[in-house]
C-alpha cells in the first residue's frame, strides 16, 4: 500500500490558516474592495462628466478643463457641468454626456440645493451636505483613501524604523541595547501632541508634515517586539553556525534572524494602521491636521459636533470609521492566529 504525502509550502500553510478564519477573510476582501473603490474615487465621485459628445466633438473633462464658451457660454472660466443651462446644451439632440455615479466631488459646493445648508440625505445628495453645502458622501469617500493612504505610509514607515532600531537592539544587544534602551525611555516620554501643537502654529499643517512628526514616535512599539525576537533567536544553533562559517553580521541579520523575526511584524500591520488612522481623525478633529479643503473623516466629525442638529454628518462618519477599524481589527486577529504555529491548515 502506497502513501502519497502532499507537502505544502509555509506560505500556503499560513494563507490556509488565515482562510480558516472566515471573519477575518471576509474583512479583508470587504477592505481590499472599499479602498480599491476609493482609489477610483474621481470615476465614482466627480463634478465633471466622465465623456461629452457636443456639436459631434468628443471631449473628456475628468482630465482635461474645458471653459464655459466651449459650450456656449459666456465667460472664459472653467464650465459648472452642475449648471442648469451646460445641461440643457448637453441635453440637446445630438449631444450627451456621461456622468459619475454621484455627481459631486470633495470639494463641490451645491448651490442648487434645494434646502439650506447643511441639507438633509435627498435623491441629489444622498448622504446630506455639509455646513459648507459639500456632498457628505464625496467627503466620506474621498476621506476613506486619504485616511487608508495616510495609514499605510505610517505603517510602513513605522515598520522601518521599528525594524531597524530593534534589529540593532536585540542583535548586538549588551551596551548596544542598554543605551538604545535609555533613548527610548527618554524619547517616550516626550510630550507627542503638545509637539504637534508646536510645529502646527509654526508650520502649515500637512500630509508630509504630518507622516514625519508621527513616524519620530510610531516605531517603538514595533521596535520592543523585534527587538525581544532578536534577543531570541541571536544565540540558536543556525545563527552560531553562521558566524563560524565567516558570515558578517549584516548577512547574518538579513538571511537568517530577520526573516524568522518577522511574526510580530506581519501581526503589527493591521493594528498599526488603525492607530494611524485614529492618529490622524483625532488630530483633524482638533484642526491639527491636513489643511482644508484636503476631505477628512476627523473634519466631518467636527462638523457634526458643531451641528447637533445635521445627524446625517455624524453618524455616516462614525459608521464609515467604525466599519474601517473592525475589519482592520478582524484581519489583525486572523493574521495572528494564521502565523500561531500550533494551529494546523
Amino acid at each position: 500500500m502506497t502513501t502519497t504525502t502532499t507537502s505544502i509550502s509555509p506560505g500556503r500553510r499560513i494563507w490556509l490558516r488565515f482562510k480558516q478564519n472566515r471573519r477575518g477573510y471576509w474583512s479583508l476582501v470587504i477592505f481590499c474592495v472599499l479602498f480599491g473603490v476609493s482609489l477610483l474615487a474621481e470615476i465614482v465621485s466627480n463634478d465633471k462628466p466622465l465623456a461629452v459628445r457636443y456639436n459631434g466633438q468628443i471631449m473628456f473633462p475628468i482630465v482635461q478643463t474645458y471653459s464655459e464658451k466651449v459650450f456656449g457660454g459666456d465667460f472664459d472660466t472653467p464650465a459648472d457641468y452642475l449648471d442648469p443651462f451646460i445641461q440643457e446644451q448637453f441635453a440637446r439632440d445630438g449631444n450627451w454626456a456621461i456622468y459619475p455615479i454621484n455627481r459631486y466631488s470633495y470639494n463641490t459646493l451645491n448651490y442648487f440645493a434645494k434646502s439650506p445648508n447643511p441639507a438633509p440625505p435627498s435623491g441629489d445628495n444622498w448622504l446630506g451636505t455639509d455646513d459648507r453645502g459639500r456632498d457628505v458622501f464625496a467627503r466620506l469617500l474621498y476621506g476613506f483613501r486619504v485616511s487608508v493612504l495616510f495609514g499605510l505610509a505610517l505603517t510602513i514607515t513605522g515598520i522601518i524604523l521599528g525594524v531597524l532600531t530593534g534589529a540593532i537592539q536585540g542583535y548586538f544587544a549588551g551596551r548596544t541595547d542598554l543605551l538604545f534602551q535609555r533613548f527610548m525611555e527618554i524619547w517616550g516620554s516626550m510630550p507627542e501632541l503638545y509637539l504637534l501643537i508646536i510645529f502646527a502654529s509654526i508650520f502649515e499643517p500637512g500630509f508630509g508634515l504630518l507622516l514625519i512628526l508621527l513616524s519620530l514616535f510610531g516605531w517603538m512599539g514595533l521596535s520592543d517586539y523585534v527587538r525581544a525576537d532578536f534577543l531570541r533567536n541571536r544565540n540558536l544553533e543556525y545563527v552560531q553556525a553562521a558566524r563560524a562559517i565567516g558570515l558578517s553580521n549584516r548577512q547574518i541579520i538579513w538571511r537568517h534572524v530577520l526573516p524568522n523575526s518577522l511574526t510580530p511584524v506581519v501581526t503589527f500591520l493591521p493594528f498599526r494602521m488603525s492607530a494611524a488612522i485614529l492618529a490622524l481623525t483625532s488630530l483633524d478633529f482638533l484642526g491639527l491636521g491636513v489643511p482644508p479643503p484636503t476631505p477628512s473623516l476627523g473634519e466631518l466629525l467636527a462638523q457634526g459636533k458643531n451641528n447637533l442638529d445635521a445627524w446625517w454628518i455624524a453618524m455616516s462618519t462614525f459608521v464609515v470609521l467604525t466599519m474601517m477599524l473592525l475589519l482592520l481589527t478582524n484581519i489583525g486577529d486572523a493574521l495572528r492566529n494564521a502565523l500561531d504555529v500550533r494551529r494546523k491548515a
